[in-house]
């Protein structure tokens, strides 16, 4: 690099510290000094905070070669309710509605950067390592927390047939992975190549499994929990309306839209946006499973049809603003108390679960006959966990009050610590790979689109 280009960039990073420290400097006062209306202002001025904080921050952070979603999720927690409370625990749960839109992208995207021909590629990889790693981190992790019964609040005064039951739970738990932050890192990198379509194809798909698993698990563990209790299919049964409507109307969605974006092809944000809240609802109240439905709309719109590169295109204009304010509200909303009275278990347990990935990995691919690099990077992109999992804990808690609660805030403890190493691992194995293409557009870029 030239010294004149070193010198602008050095003056760019003093803006960015800069325009940072008057952000921050802005909401402080407001929060402390100027009294709060509450409401939409208090909302607006998070929503600001988050977005060009999280912006400034995530190119300070790239300096250090990590991740833009790092950048984001730290300033989620300074400015959150339990370091600055620059923003407080009301206004964070109002962003609720962008998380929804937010995941509602991400879903989609994923499918439409699902291509068939990259999936029957590598079809073999992918079933024998969702096996492997399914039964390895399942059974090892589960393990884990049985031997360690006596350092676990909720499991001490457990009997052994119910320390068997929790530990199949986190165990099951502990096998979700994270497609936001997959899909983020993708983002920002453009990557292309294997590892990025393995790692696609895995989180996209682990979703179905881990949801299938769990109702089994969660079948075995009642009677275990509660020896009274009959053993009983009927989690079965609703799982399976859950799956099958949901590809149904995944699959009429995405010819929808494929139909919609070859006739019209206007005012895709509005579309995306209605998408993103209305039909959300709507499939939460018909009890199906958004993830999946907007996962297999997409992957429609990819391979059914030729509209996929312009649907892809509209996704990635809408993405760069909320991508940042989706992580930045998830830091934000990170229980930092808790995650202080918890951490020496959680990181334990989150330890055991990413030595278990890396070794289920290795052996997978071995088995798979892998190519060098996913022998060597794909249990990177395994690592990270985020909304599926801590939706998984919300199940557990409301079908078992005797430990729930406590069984979710430390699944919150573990997915934190997951949620900041494993999107650094997985940058970190694109960079090394080769695979990362170049940076991901500014905020005036994504602005301008």
């Amino acid at each position: 690099m030239s010294a004149g280009k070193r010198a602008s960039t050095a003056l760019d990073r003093v803006v960015d510290v800069g325009g940072l420290i008057a952000v921050f400097g802005v909401q402080y006062v407001a929060s402390r000094f100027v009294p709060s209306s509450g409401g939409v202002s208090a909302l607006i001025g998070a929503l600001g905070l988050l977005l060009l904080g999280g912006t400034l921050v995530a190119k300070l952070v790239e300096l250090l070669g990590l991740p833009h979603l790092t950048g984001y999720i730290l300033t989620g927690v300074v400015a959150g309710p339990h370091v600055l409370a620059l923003i407080d625990t009301q206004t964070v749960q109002q962003l609720a509605p962008v998380n929804t839109l937010a995941l509602a992208l991400i879903a989609l995207a994923g499918g439409a950067e699902l291509r068939l021909e990259q999936v029957r590629r590598g079809l073999r990889s992918l079933v024998i390592a969702t096996i492997v790693q399914t039964v390895a981190v399942a059974v090892l992790v589960g393990g884990v927390l049985m031997l360690a019964r006596d350092l676990v609040p909720f499991t001490r005064s457990l009997t052994t047939g119910g320390v068997i039951a929790v530990a199949l739970l986190w165990g099951v738990v502990a096998t979700s992975r994270s497609p936001s932050a997959t899909l983020g890192i993708l983002s920002q990198t453009r990557a292309k190549g294997s590892l990025t379509n393995f790692a696609l194809a895995f989180v996209m798909t682990s979703d179905v499994v881990v949801i299938l698993v769990l109702a089994g698990a969660m079948t075995i563990a009642r009677p275990l929990l509660e020896p009274g209790a009959a053993f009983s299919f009927h989690a079965f049964s609703a799982l399976g309306h859950e799956i099958v409507g949901s590809v149904s109307i995944g699959t009429t969605l995405g010819m929808l839209l494929a139909a919609y974006l070859r006739l019209v092809g206007k005012q895709l944000l509005i579309v995306l946006i209605a998408l993103g809240f209305g039909a959300t609802e709507v499939l939460h109240y018909l009890q199906f499973d958004p993830l999946l439905t907007f996962v297999v709309a997409g992957f429609v719109v990819q391979n059914l049809s030729d509209q996929g590169a312009k649907f892809l295109h509209a996704l990635e204009e809408m993405g760069g603003v909320v991508y940042v304010v989706f992580f930045a509200s998830a830091g934000a909303d990170l229980d930092v108390p808790l995650l202080r009275t918890l951490w020496p278990l959680a990181l334990g347990l989150a330890s055991v679960r990413a030595l278990t990935t890396f070794a289920a990995a290795r052996v997978s691919s071995f088995l798979a006959k892998d190519e060098p690099v996913l022998r060597r990077w794909a249990w990177t992109s395994l690592v990270a966990q985020a909304g599926l999992t801590q939706g998984l804990a919300a199940v557990i808690e409301r079908e078992y009050a005797l430990f729930g609660g406590q069984f979710r805030a430390l699944v919150i403890a573990n997915v934190a610590l997951n949620a900041m190493i494993g999107p650094v691992l997985f940058k970190w194995a694109l960079d090394r790979s080769g695979e990362s293409k170049a940076p991901s557009p500014s905020l005036s870029d994504a602005e301008a689109a």
